[in-house]
């Protein structure tokens, strides 16, 4: 029985460590940066590991020329590519963390 109780505290201080390990990664995430462009660069969205945009850059030819809805799809056409990005990054990062272990809830 004392056997069972040393490799649960191990087991304790193993997932301590991976909780160590994964708070450090969404730190280093959060410094991350992806940029996607539609429209041939006419719209550029950048965003960071925690999918958040950090800059919206858009060809002023597209503003004079009044086409709202082809802003509006360049637009969502550059953050999704951005969001799909990000999310590669971050399940890179996060299988190099957990050694490939699926863990509920760490998945983007």
């Amino acid at each position: 029985m004392v056997k069972g109780i040393g490799n649960l505290g191990d087991l304790f201080a193993q997932a301590q460590q991976l909780q160590q390990r994964l708070a450090k990664a969404q730190e280093d995430l959060a410094k991350v940066t992806v940029e996607a462009s539609a429209g041939g660069g006419m719209v550029t969205v950048q965003m960071n590991g925690k999918l958040e945009v950090l800059r919206v850059t858009i060809d002023p030819q597209v503003v004079s020329s009044g086409d709202v809805e082809m802003l509006e799809d360049l637009m969502k056409s550059a953050m999704n590519q951005a969001i799909r990005k990000a999310q590669q990054a971050v399940a890179e990062e996060m299988q190099k963390v957990t050694g490939g272990l699926k863990i509920p809830g760490l998945s983007l």
